[in-house]
Formats: C-alpha cells, sequence, structure tokens
C-alpha cells in the first residue's frame, strides 16, 4: 500500500519485484505448458492478452480461452507436482488468484495448469465461486478506501 502511495505522490514507479529464480523459470516453461494444455483439452481459441483491468484492479491471465474461459499456468516443483498430482485439487495458496481473475474478466471458469517436464500435467477447471469474489470485491475496496485515507493524511502533513 505504502509503495502504491509513494507512486501516486511522485508520479514515478518504484522498484517492483523483477522475480527470481523461480519466476523465470516459470517463464521459461510455460509456452510449453501452454502447448500441453491445448493437446489436453482440445481448445483451438487461446489468446494470450496482456493485463485486464477492471473494478479497480488488474489480473494478467496465461490465457484465454474462447469468450468464458481463463487459464492460470504455474511450473510447480516435481515435490510439488507429485503432491498436486494426489490431491486432485486446486492448491490453497491460488484459490484468491483465480476467483480475482474470474472477477476482474468477468468469466464463468478457469482451468488451473500445473506442470512440470516429464511429469503428468495437471488441469483443474474452477467455476466462480460467488462468495469468495464478493469478499475479494470488499477487501480491494477496503484497501482502497485505506489508501485514500493514508494518501490524504500524508499530503496534508
Amino acid at each position: 500500500m505504502h509503495q502504491l502511495i509513494g507512486e501516486r505522490i511522485t508520479g514515478e514507479p518504484s522498484d517492483a519485484f523483477t522475480g527470481n529464480a523461480h519466476t523465470q523459470r516459470g517463464h521459461e516453461m510455460e509456452p510449453v505448458a501452454r502447448e500441453l494444455y491445448w493437446e489436453a483439452t482440445g481448445h483451438l481459441d487461446l489468446e494470450q492478452v496482456g493485463i485486464i483491468l477492471n473494478n479497480g484492479v488488474g489480473y494478467s491471465p496465461d490465457c484465454l480461452v474462447g469468450n468464458d474461459g481463463l487459464v492460470e499456468i504455474k511450473t510447480k516443483l516435481p515435490k510439488y507436482q507429485i503432491e498436486l498430482l494426489l490431491a486432485g485439487e486446486i492448491p490453497a495458496e491460488h484459490v484468491a488468484q483465480c476467483q480475482g481473475g474470474l472477477w476482474v474478466s468477468e468469466r464463468e471458469w478457469i482451468d488451473f495448469v500445473s506442470y512440470w517436464p516429464g511429469m503428468p500435467l495437471f488441469v483443474k477447471r474452477a467455476y466462480r465461486d460467488e462468495a469468495m469474489i464478493r469478499a475479494i470485491a470488499e477487501r480491494v475496496e477496503a484497501f482502497h478506501d485505506e489508501m485514500k485515507r493514508r494518501l490524504g493524511s500524508v499530503m496534508a502533513a
């Protein structure tokens, strides 16, 4: 929040997170995972896009599917890919991101995809959870309200 306030006051972007070895690996493997997803699902209508802005926030999907779907791709180290394959569910740490993506994009479903070379591809579809989406929207609104309050306090000082 304070980073965003600083950017608004100065009009300059701050030093943002530029990634680490894990994010770099994810960027490198994502095209392979997207191709395997296409082969596994047969979806012919995959579209890569940049950021989607809506509701005062942004979401960057790994691709859109037709008019109703999204894809979120992760690359999990083998030990985590095995846990995921055994559990058969979207990991709890990614559920809010997926539901937030559905909120921002106004899409109906998201396919969570996890990939590691040489291991089975994991694909799990989730549909909109309106209660969770409302909670996310309320938290984003509270965040914006608090940020506005703090910005006002800093500028009045």
